[in-house]
């Protein structure tokens, strides 16, 4: 009989399912989900609760405590306004609107038909990136977080809902993009920048965002595509490219 029943606990621990909950390529082979303030994927997830640990009581709430009901942000500190670069651009893309260019993770502000200002940017990673128009529909300082249900699925530690702060991952300013939950916000991780990290949002330096807000207004247009037409990249990346090289770097002596 002995012999019987671990035979039979063999077989579950080696099926695709039970190999799975024990964090197997097949398990890991799921999309992993990634924190908000941009850290990259987490390994460390908790096994699903339907399945060979649910019989023991082994389940999601026990490997992971829940998040709590409201989480503080901390300080919120008087952000300067940082200049961004003024760069040549010409197009066709309307005077005073956003552009953003997701491929390039850049976002520009047409001052006018053969000029605006450049700012870097990070962007949606795989499979949360979008492209089309919204307009700017709310503005907000120190903006409330309430993660989505979904990412709280993802990450069920995640706060209900954090109050504005430098703790926050939405930074000092967030502009709202029509009805959609997608906003261009600050960032306290200026490490993020220039990376495809966020959940289809798109972050900025606080510095850039004070100085971005201040020039638009509610129905300001934003037009955001996979990449900028092949003449306009080139003549961009002629520009902006020197000073990327540089401040990758600075960065990769100060790591």
């Amino acid at each position: 009989m002995l012999r019987i029943a671990l035979a039979v606990l063999t077989v579950l621990l080696t099926t695709d399912a039970a190999l799975a909950q024990w964090g197997s390529s097949s398990y890991y082979g799921r999309p992993a989900y990634f924190s908000p303030y941009g850290r990259g994927p987490s390994i460390m997830r908790p096994p699903p609760r339907d399945g060979f640990f649910s019989m023991f009581g082994w389940d999601n709430e026990r490997m992971r405590p829940p998040g709590p009901r409201f989480q503080s942000g901390g300080a919120r500190p008087a952000i300067a306004p940082l200049e961004p670069r003024r760069i040549a651009f010409p197009s066709g893309f309307p005077v005073d609107s956003v552009v953003i260019d997701h491929k390039g993770r850049q976002l520009f502000y047409v001052t006018s038909a053969t000029e605006a200002l450049h700012y870097p940017i990070s962007v949606g990673r795989e499979g949360f990136s979008w492209s089309g128009t919204e307009n700017i529909s709310r503005m907000a300082n120190w903006p409330d977080w309430h993660p989505p249900d979904e990412m709280r699925d993802r990450d069920p530690s995640l706060p209900e809902k954090m109050s504005g702060g430098l703790k926050n991952p939405l930074g000092a300013k967030a502009l709202y993009l029509g009805d959609s939950l997608y906003r261009i916000h600050g960032t306290n991780d200026a490490r993020s920048i220039g990376r495809a990290a966020s959940s289809g949002c798109f972050r900025m330096l606080n510095g850039h965002i004070v100085d971005l807000a201040a020039r638009v207004q509610i129905g300001t247009l934003v037009t955001v595509v996979h990449r900028l037409p092949s003449e306009l990249d080139r003549i961009v990346a002629q520009q902006v490219q020197p000073s990327r090289d540089r401040m990758d770097a600075r960065t990769a002596r100060r790591s």
